[in-house]
């Protein structure tokens, strides 16, 4: 405890992270109060207020915002759409290569883009959302005039949600995107189990509510070493001298994560899965297998939700791990620095090996973290309330975990840059080291 209070004065003594963890605590307080703000024309207390399926994770992804029939009702969900098109388009379309490779003017370029593709998305979106959410009894104004101006407001709502992720990014601490949605989850937990150990359970059950507990724990810990899981590969550099002092000869590694793109497809799946449920409620009247689509993936525990879920993950780890880790990148620098892999010729042959390398942990990487995203469906099946079974596993679990490890982490950076002691004993993080390849 000695140690805790230690940390935080230290924390507290650095002023450029003093300040930026309380621009990003400011920044959340003003998402959670966006939250509850309720679109104009709509009578609070005729919402249904509780969804289920599909619909209930995003609750839960937005904090309750989604139920609230709030002006951040579709949060930064129509972002996310839009950035999944953009990075598909790099990886296909010539024109967004060039731009990619530009630079700091490319990016620019592709984040405006990717601004305006979001206002479109979000007036589409905004149509099903109005329709599958908000019953006729609880709109209070007329009909034609509540659905423009709710548009207007819920993609502003996406917008400004959008600019305080980028703030996060840029004045505080974290991936905003990642923390916006983080600290929507986190607002639910208490909710949830309160619920499931008390209201559902109770004394009659008090021993499943421990054994929940104990595997929600054991969960955890299997999750947090996915996260932090990594592929060492051996370097070697080169002794060189220069002005009379030898440079070079020391033996480091490159450390390849097991799971190198983060949170980032479980939020990319989850994502696209709400299309489907949102497209189904525009067509449903009309249609019958509109209607049939929209029970299949409104149920999170259906085969057909969870079997493309999976797939979905599981594509995703490869495609964003193709675009955040580069092996031809990795193999250049190598060869510019003197560095190489022991037994390895420089050059196609090292990019060929990290490559190889790169696919073997990935696919295992990928499939384990699509069995922990389906694990709340199994938990369902076995008695857990879907409230609190999204905290076994998905969409929340890993999220909570990859971005606190990932604050935690740059916190820590903070900290030992001013050579004061990490948030671990040891002075780093798991699976951080001091003796790592430059790459």
């Amino acid at each position: 405890m000695k140690k805790f209070f230690t940390t935080i004065k230290n924390i507290y003594s650095i002023e450029e992270l003093r300040n930026r963890i309380l621009a990003t605590l400011g920044f959340l307080v003003i998402f959670r109060l966006g939250s509850f703000v309720v679109l104009p024309g709509v009578n609070p207390a005729a919402l249904d207020g509780e969804y289920t399926g599909i619909l209930g994770i995003l609750d839960t992804l937005l904090g309750g915002a989604f139920s609230n029939a709030s002006i951040f009702g579709l949060g930064i969900m129509p972002y996310i759409s839009a950035s999944i098109v953009i990075q598909l388009m790099t990886v296909a379309v010539p024109s967004f290569q060039k731009m990619q490779k530009e630079g700091e003017s490319g990016r620019k370029k592709i984040n405006q883009i990717t601004r305006v593709l979001t206002i479109i998305v979000t007036m589409a979106q905004s149509i099903g959302y109005l329709k599958v959410t908000i019953p006729t009894e609880a709109i209070a104004i007329d009909p034609t005039l509540f659905t423009v101006s709710s548009m207007i407001l819920l993609t502003s709502g996406t917008m400004f949600c959008m600019w305080l992720g980028e703030k996060i990014t840029d004045k505080g601490i974290g991936n905003g995107i990642s923390m916006l949605i983080m600290i929507g989850i986190i607002s639910r937990l208490p909710g949830s189990a309160y619920y499931e150990i008390f209201t559902q359970n109770g004394l009659s059950r008090a021993l499943f509510s421990v054994i929940e507990i104990i595997v929600l724990f054991f969960i955890v810990v299997v999750t947090v070493a996915l996260v932090q899981a990594t592929r060492r590969i051996p370097v070697q550099y080169a002794k060189q001298v220069v002005g009379g002092k030898v440079y070079g000869g020391q033996r480091q590694f490159i450390p390849l994560k097991v799971n190198a793109s983060g949170v980032m497809p479980i939020i990319f799946a989850q994502a696209l899965m709400i299309i489907p449920t949102l497209l189904a409620g525009i067509w449903s009247e009309t249609s019958e297998l509109a209607n049939a689509v929209g029970v299949a993936f409104s149920n999170p525990v259906s085969w057909q939700y969870n079997t493309l879920f999976a797939l979905m993950i599981v594509l995703f780890t490869f495609f964003y791990t193709a675009i955040t880790v580069n092996p031809s990148n990795i193999a250049d620098d190598l060869k510019r620095s003197g560095g190489f892999i022991p037994g390895i010729k420089p050059g196609a042959p090292t990019k060929d090996f990290i490559g190889n390398v790169l696919d073997k942990i990935t696919l295992p990487g990928s499939v384990f973290l699509a069995i922990i995203a389906i694990i709340p469906a199994f938990a369902q099946i076995a008695g857990v309330s879907q409230q609190f079974a999204q905290f076994y596993g998905g969409t929340s679990l890993l999220i909570m975990v990859g971005v606190i490890l990932d604050t935690l982490q740059q916190i820590e950076s903070y900290l030992l840059m001013r050579h004061y002691e990490g948030m671990m004993k040891s002075g780093k993080m798991r699976g951080r080291s001091q003796n790592v390849a430059v790459a």
